[in-house]
């Protein structure tokens, strides 16, 4: 049913075997471990830009959580308008929620077929996936790309005395198919040997590849109740799962789960690095643009047409200025004139001693002007 999964596996596994054969022995458990290795190695590099994606959007996601809340808050009544505003929101940014788990998803299917691929090299058991052959027919058998012989030298390679597809609780009649070509029944002791220090190296592994993770998170982000429990479930339950699951695993899982976390951990500094480069390197572009923009130290803003206009409009102002004064003077001349005019005249005809001459002032000969004319007064 999954073998479109099962074989690409199987064909790059024997790639690399084929590939280390022409330096090692092909039935070597050290020329099949390090086919397992490449295996693993192929298809991270194969996942590289899926991973570097999600690293880009668990970024991404931690800046827009301020954002997400509020709408969280604000739509906190109306789960259909918060869900179209999320998503409007997501469309706005670019972001894609499924491109932050999409390179574990993708790891899935390659586990499950590796699985697979390594215990079909041993169907003498009758547990699941198995066929209850007996070793002499499972001698005789393919898988997927190997051919029977291919699968018998699997079966006899030894790593360190263990057989590379044999776990710690393999039931006994299932052991009993390393024993075709001749080889010594292994012992769960010689099993252990090797599986138990995998174990350990893998939980570590897991271990500091969640604490690096956790340890890029933003404190707001990492302050949130289910990130709390994702963060303590990454830390200390997964590497717990795989000391615990060790035993029920193939030694070729094991190298494999370890190969993993390995490439893992240089993979996340490798990325993480670049990613803060090329955000510092956006922040001085921008810093220096602005800069750039900003008026030098000691110099005047340039305000010449500003100031321009702003002078020809005072300009206009004062010359209207002017002529309204101008016109005041003339006016304010004009009243005082003839206000002493019709004063005089006023005297001359109240007087009585005069008898309407007036007070002793002569009367102005023809073109003649008074004392107090205007211009006599500038």
């Amino acid at each position: 049913m999954l073998d479109f999964i099962y074989y690409p596996v199987s064909w790059i596994l024997w790639v690399w075997h084929k590939a280390f054969s022409f330096v090692l022995a092909p039935d070597s458990g050290l020329t099949w471990a390090l086919s397992v290795v490449f295996l693993v190695f192929t298809l991270r590099v194969i996942l590289y830009k899926p991973f570097v994606k999600q690293v880009r959007t668990t970024r991404q996601m931690q800046e827009l959580q301020p954002q997400i809340k509020a709408l969280q808050k604000k739509y906190s009544n109306d789960r259909q308008r918060q869900a179209l505003e999320m998503q409007k929101l997501q469309k706005e940014h670019g972001f894609n929620p499924l491109m932050g788990c999409l390179p574990m998803l993708l790891q899935v299917p390659v586990f499950i077929g590796l699985f697979h691929v390594l215990r079909s090299f041993n169907r003498t058991g009758t547990g699941f996936g198995q066929l209850g052959l007996t070793p002499e027919e499972n001698a005789q058998l393919g898988n997927y790309a190997f051919s029977p012989d291919d699968v018998q030298s699997f079966l006899s390679a030894r790593l360190f005395n263990a057989p590379i597809s044999s776990w710690i609780t393999q039931p006994m009649e299932s052991l009993q198919a390393f024993t075709v070509d001749g080889g010594s029944l292994p012992t769960r002791w010689e099993i252990g040997a090797v599986a138990v220090p995998l174990m350990v190296i893998a939980g570590i592994a897991t271990h500091f590849n969640s604490r690096a993770s956790v340890a890029r998170q933003s404190t707001q982000a990492a302050a949130a109740p289910q990130a709390a429990i994702m963060n303590k479930l990454a830390l200390y339950v997964f590497p717990l799962g795989v000391m615990v699951g060790g035993p029920f695993l193939p030694i070729a899982i094991l190298l494999y789960w370890v190969s993993n976390n390995v490439w893992t951990y240089g993979q996340q500094h490798l990325v993480f690095r670049r990613i803060d480069r090329e955000e510092e390197e956006k922040r001085q572009a921008a810093l220096a643009r602005r800069n750039e923009n900003a008026p030098k130290p000691g110099a005047r803003p340039n305000k010449k047409k500003k100031g321009g206009a702003a002078a020809a409009a005072a300009a206009g102002a004062a010359t209207t200025s002017d002529d309204s004064s101008n016109d005041e003077a003339k006016d304010s001349d004009a009243v005082s004139d003839t206000t002493e005019q019709a004063g005089e005249v006023s005297l001359k005809k109240t007087d009585p001693q005069s008898g309407g001459k007036g007070t002793g002032a002569s009367t102005p000969k023809p073109g003649s002007r008074p004392k107090n004319s205007k211009r006599k007064r500038r």
